[in-house]
């Protein structure tokens, strides 16, 4: 019995201290030091929330650059149900599936080159992907210029400019927020 109060005590106490203070304190943390990324790294305009930087969206109108394909359940891009497909590289399924798109990306772009950028045809791990290798996107700048009536060099220059350079070069590579790149292409029709 002597030894059963400390050990309510030090579990009342532990319980305090990691269900109540350190959430509180790794919270006021987060929203003082990373306010932006704690809120989920939303895009807004105009006030109107347009989703976030870190979860891909599923554009499919000619006129927008698609991003990976999403594996995720019931809908693509659903993050709440962030997954794979699981397939393995010897499953028929999976060849299936990639020879289709492969198919549909060399059918919806007639002036790009044959070979088609391995990460328009493969879903990622969490099927949430926001965004693509320049030369993934430059392969599709063909057909969105012309969905848009805009020329090549203009679509061109909209994705350098949406071309985000990793710190130092040996950490990553460049990489190109398809939603914000989508958002910038409509905020340019606008102008």
């Amino acid at each position: 019995m002597t030894m059963l109060r400390p050990a309510i005590l030090l579990f009342i106490l532990l319980s305090l201290v990691t269900g109540g203070l350190y959430p509180l304190v790794t919270t006021a943390l987060g929203q003082w030091w990373f306010k932006d990324q704690a809120n989920g790294s939303l895009i807004l305009q105009n006030g109107e929330n347009r989703g976030s930087r870190l979860i891909g969206q599923n554009f499919t109108d000619a006129g927008y650059f698609q991003g990976r394909p999403s594996a995720t359940a019931e809908s693509p891009y659903n993050p709440m149900a962030s997954g794979g497909s699981n397939l393995a590289g010897s499953n028929p399924e999976l060849d299936k599936a990639v020879s289709e798109r492969v198919s549909a990306l060399r059918a919806a772009n007639p002036q790009a080159s044959a070979s088609v950028p391995v990460e328009l045809v493969t879903a990622s791990a969490s099927g949430l992907d926001y965004s693509l290798t320049p030369a993934a996107v430059a392969w599709q700048i063909p057909r969105v210029a012309a969905a848009r009536g805009l020329t090549t060099e203009q679509v061109t220059k909209l994705v350098a400019e949406n071309t985000q350079k990793p710190l130092v070069s040996f950490l990553g590579m460049p990489v190109v927020n398809i939603v914000e790149l989508n958002m910038s292409l409509d905020a340019l029709r606008k102008n």
